[in-house]
């Protein structure tokens, strides 16, 4: 509590997805002074509105969750638009930290960044040995260049900056939309008008690769943590530890929906990374995190809240 009380705290992205969970979490612990900045008051991807940001701000803390992010179909979209758009963002935002004073910046990676044949677990010494996936690659790299920067930065200005990388994320207010949207909500959105209209579900790849997945308040609590705890050069990974088959997690979404029609492979589209599973050994040693939700438990909590927002709207 004593960490977070006297502290101005800037969360970019903290009107989104992860962000509506991080910044409870923050309160929880005795933060008082929490700031987000929204798109439409300031473009974080151009020097003047990041400058104006820290000037409204004042932050002793930064958490860096903005991102412009979605599935494999739309990084295939906007490969030039990921990688520049995230580029800019975080390279531009750590620089004008630091000249503003910021005392901690906390910048969120992806998994994207692991090699495309990451021997698994994924470790983070391995994080530079290869290509990453190439669906996402742009958005993958352009995201890793905050590592880089934090470390030649802690290197030369002893700036407290830390690199987290959690694994894909789910939970409830995730992005529903098909055309943006990542594999647990695009399966939940398809299953569910799959059993209301009675229509087969088509879904991407052959189903054979796997995933690990972490649910969004698991992920909330770990990043608080490392930003409360952890001060070092080195990424961490932030995950479940746990692994599953998309094929098999059709399965598991189906039971939760009730959808018992078909489920349709399109091998026309391409399957991504063939599997991903973190070691998270680091996060439990360094900052004293572990995931705590069943991934069964999340997925049926996710679920159940689809489907009381469709009701809703």
């Amino acid at each position: 509590m004593s960490f977070w009380s006297d502290k101005r705290v800037c969360v970019t992205g903290g009107a989104g997805f992860l962000g509506s969970f991080l910044v409870p979490e923050l309160e929880s612990r005795g933060a008082a002074h929490i700031f987000v900045p929204r798109a439409q008051d300031y473009d974080l991807r151009e020097r003047d509105g990041i400058r104006r940001c820290l000037g409204d701000s004042r932050p002793d803390v930064i958490i860096h969750l903005a991102a412009v992010v979605g599935g494999i179909g739309a990084n295939m979209a906007n490969p030039g638009r990921f990688f520049y758009e995230n580029l800019m963002m975080g390279t531009q935002l750590i620089e004008e930290s630091r000249k503003a004073g910021v005392g901690k910046f906390v910048a969120i990676g992806t998994i994207c960044a692991y090699p495309k044949f990451t021997p698994v677990p994924f470790r983070e010494e391995e994080l530079w040995n290869g290509y990453p996936e190439e669906t996402n690659a742009p958005y993958g790299l352009a995201k890793k260049m905050m590592l880089v920067q934090l470390q030649a930065y802690r290197q030369q200005y002893g700036m407290d900056g830390i690199f987290l990388l959690p694994v894909n994320l789910y939970g409830p207010r995730d992005n529903f939309d098909l055309e943006t949207s990542h594999v647990i909500p695009a399966m939940i959105h398809k299953m569910v008008a799959g059993r209301d209209e009675g229509v087969p579900v088509v879904l991407w790849g052959d189903g054979s690769p796997t995933r690990e997945f972490l649910y969004v308040e698991d992920a909330a609590r770990g990043i608080v943590s490392a930003a409360e705890r952890y001060d070092g050069p080195e990424p961490v990974n932030l995950g479940s530890a746990m692994e599953i088959s998309i094929a098999d997690l059709a399965c598991l979404i189906a039971k939760h929906v009730g959808y018992t029609g078909p489920i349709e492979w399109d091998t026309s589209k391409p399957n991504g990374q063939p599997r991903r599973k973190l070691d998270v050994s680091r996060a439990a040693e360094y900052f004293g995190w572990r995931a705590e939700v069943d991934f069964d438990e999340g997925v049926e909590r996710t679920v159940r809240w689809w489907e009381e927002a469709r009701r809703r709207s």
